[in-house]
């Protein structure tokens, strides 16, 4: 398992990114968290089987109907993001 680092940009807040992560991670079985961050951006770790991530890598792509992802960076996780994944996927307070 590798835990991977998003920073998803574009139209991405306001539109129930975080809340349809949430539900594509679970559908998906991936582990992590997602937030969004003040400069616009949304934020997330996904951590999981592989196939866990690569389907959430792939969903970060294009994300609910509403949104409209620019762009998407991706670089492992640090040691301090990892430690944040819990048990399943969730949506933690803005940053």
């Amino acid at each position: 398992m590798a835990a991977w680092h998003l920073l998803i940009s574009g139209r991405v807040q306001g539109v129930g990114f975080r809340w349809s992560m949430c539900a594509a991670a679970i559908e998906h079985g991936a582990l992590g968290w997602v937030r969004n961050r003040r400069d616009g951006r949304v934020e997330a770790v996904v951590d999981g089987a592989p196939q866990a991530v690569a389907a959430m890598l792939a969903w970060s792509q294009h994300g609910p109907r509403a949104a409209r992802v620019e762009s998407v960076e991706k670089r492992p996780a640090t040691a301090a993001e990892a430690v944040m994944v819990g048990a399943g996927f969730e949506a933690l307070p803005d940053a």
